[in-house]
């Protein structure tokens, strides 16, 4: 039993578990997903609930953030970081936020003031690490919207930081650094048979992931300008170099961050490189 994350997550977790092999389909108002694996089964539930029902076993495994694991105080086991979201491939972070014209500038200026947030458990546990005392309410979204009126600051999960601008918000801290994880039911983990399951799910997962903004690259040149071009050649590990039919030219093959295929293949072609192809990669395993 998978656990899948609905709302934010689910296009891109889908589209992940496409790359990774596996096809997930799902009608519109549906919350079970079919799998193109007879092995598998599961259901979509928000991320704020997935490590409560991997904890108590309705799930082996699933995927949500680290920080509604440790909100929910969950213990469940983390197999591995998948660092994604529905935005970039970076982590994001709980922060607090308040309004540009506030009197808070630090942390210490919190004492005494009322804080907004869905972690409400998380925020408590950073103002008793830092020794102050502010009084803490749940949210139930639209959090934004609460300052200055309704509480004096918020702590709230973002990306890039554009929607607290857009919003005439202010970063005064950051509370914690979140990713998307996949975790384990501890009896699920205990099983041979899941576990290996469940490993391999992370394995193909982690390379689709590793795959991202990376391309391949073939192309021929001559034998006489392979070290001139091997110096330029950018690779994520040593190119693989293969003897062509032809006696006096070899084929290469390797891997690179597309960003820069624009700037390479100029250069390829100045030594003498032909027949050059790219394509794109859905895993890469180290």
């Amino acid at each position: 039993m998978l656990g899948l994350p609905k709302g934010s997550l689910e296009k891109s977790t889908i589209e992940l578990f496409s790359k990774a092999g596996w096809q997930i389909v799902k009608s519109s108002r549906s919350y079970r997903p079919v799998f193109d694996d007879p092995e598998l089964d599961g259901r979509f539930v928000r991320a704020q609930e997935m490590s409560r029902y991997v904890e108590l076993g309705f799930f082996d495994c699933g995927l949500t953030g680290h920080d509604w694991v440790l909100e929910n105080d969950s213990d469940v086991v983390a197999v591995s970081d998948l660092i994604y979201s529905r935005a970039s491939a970076a982590p994001s972070r709980w922060v607090i936020a308040v309004p540009e014209s506030s009197d808070i500038r630090s942390k210490e200026d919190l004492q005494g003031h009322r804080i907004a947030t869905e972690v409400v458990n998380i925020t408590r546990r950073y103002l008793e690490q830092h020794g102050i005392e502010a009084e803490v309410e749940f949210s139930w979204g639209a959090t934004e919207v609460k300052v200055p009126e309704l509480v004096d600051a918020i702590v709230e999960l973002t990306e890039t930081g554009s929607s607290l601008r857009a919003n005439k918000l202010r970063i005064v801290d950051t509370v914690l650094q979140t990713n998307t994880q996949l975790i384990a039911n501890k009896t699920s983990w205990a099983n041979p048979e899941k576990r290996k399951k469940i490993e391999n799910i992370a394995m193909l997962l982690g390379a689709a992931l590793a795959a991202g903004g990376k391309v391949g690259l073939k192309l021929n040149c001559p034998k006489t300008r392979l070290d001139a071009l091997l110096a330029d050649l950018p690779a994520l590990r040593r190119p693989t170099v293969s003897q062509l039919a032809e006696e006096d030219w070899v084929a290469l093959e390797t891997i690179m961050d597309e960003k820069i295929v624009r700037e390479i293949i100029p250069v390829l072609r100045a030594h003498g490189a032909e027949g050059i192809i790219e394509y794109p990669l859905n895993k890469v395993l180290l």
